[in-house]
């Protein structure tokens, strides 16, 4: 399958998360990106870099103030006094407030959701290159590829069109699927990524051209948690065209496929003429978080039935994290998924 990928995206290196209120080293790490790039080329997939399309395709899914803090947050940040080597927000208003502070300890509770996505010199950088491939490869779906991956990082399903959150910053599924409704009508997401596209979600909640349709670890115990129930099903023109399928922790291949099973009849239903998969591979029995237990052989099952919709397809790397299979997982993936 034809694979692309921006070295660029190595230089984010962010240092700093916390998990249950302790600071741990955070997990979205550039050698998650070496990994996935050895195992493309291990198993013969063609590797390319992408062709740069400018910020309108970022800017027709996020907001100008949120795209202007990105960028310059950081050297705004650097001139505060004694702050922290990253961006790390340490007040959050949940937006149950008066407007958008001047000052950057304040903007940087206002669009950042949480401490896992902290801000270091190369972010703005790697994140644009992210988004870009992830442009790309809708792009030559666009001019008639069946089947492109974008190995994009960071990822991008729990950005929303104003605010980060979750290892993400510019919500590079959403940014291909905005980029295919330059022609097409009906586009399906498919996220299976093991925390719920909260991000994703938000951004096309009130929209009946995208169907968003997301399988993942239930979030009354599990990130995002405040996102991905079963009752969430869009506003307005977007009632009934966003779907989430929660899955009880520990939920193995068996009891995947089947949930998958009815997420796809409704997607046939839709009648995409296109789709994007959100790819997480972190729904791994191994995968650091826990979460799910899909199996490496899993991963082509899941593939394969999503391919027999037999529609042109956008794979965009989201999740999945350091662990022995992560390799070999998404080879799986991307075997199952052409030789279904």
């Amino acid at each position: 399958m034809l694979s692309l990928f921006d070295p660029i995206q190595y230089k984010h290196e962010p240092q700093f998360s916390l998990f249950s209120g302790s600071p741990k080293p955070n997990s979205e790490v550039p050698e998650r990106a070496k990994i996935l790039n050895e195992a493309l080329l291990k198993q013969g997939h063609e590797i390319e870099a992408p062709s740069p399309h400018g910020m309108d395709p970022i800017n027709s899914v996020h907001h100008l103030d949120y795209l202007d803090f990105l960028k310059n947050i950081y050297s705004r940040w650097k001139k505060i006094p004694d702050a922290s080597t990253e961006v790390i927000p340490n007040i959050h208003p949940n937006r149950h407030a008066g407007g958008i502070p001047e000052s950057a300890i304040g903007q940087a509770g206002w669009y950042m959701a949480d401490t896992a996505c902290p801000i270091g010199p190369e972010t703005w950088n790697s994140a644009l290159a992210s988004a870009n491939t992830a442009a790309d490869a809708a792009q030559r779906v666009l001019d008639g590829a069946s089947a492109v991956y974008a190995l994009c990082r960071p990822p991008g399903h729990h950005a929303f069109a104003d605010l980060a959150g979750g290892f993400c910053f510019l919500n590079n599924s959403a940014i291909a699927a905005q980029h295919l409704c330059s022609r097409f009508q009906r586009v399906v997401i498919l996220d299976v990524d093991v925390h719920h596209g909260n991000g994703t979600q938000s951004i096309f909640y009130k929209r009946q051209d995208v169907l968003t349709v997301s399988l993942h670890t239930d979030p009354v115990s599990f990130y995002p948690f405040f996102w991905g129930y079963s009752s969430e099903k869009g506003k307005r023109d977007g009632l009934g065209y966003n779907l989430n399928y929660p899955l009880l922790r520990g939920t193995k291949n068996n009891t995947y496929l089947k949930t998958l099973k009815k997420a796809l009849k409704r997607i046939n239903e839709f009648s995409p003429e296109v789709m994007v998969i959100a790819l997480g591979l972190d729904a791994y029995e191994e995968d650091p978080y826990k979460g799910l237990e899909i199996t490496t052989t899993g991963f082509a099952q899941i593939a394969a039935e999503i391919a027999r919709l037999r529609v042109p397809t956008v794979l965009v790397q989201e999740g999945g994290y350091l662990s022995p299979a992560l390799g070999d997982n998404l080879n799986s993936f991307l075997d199952g998924f052409e030789n279904f």
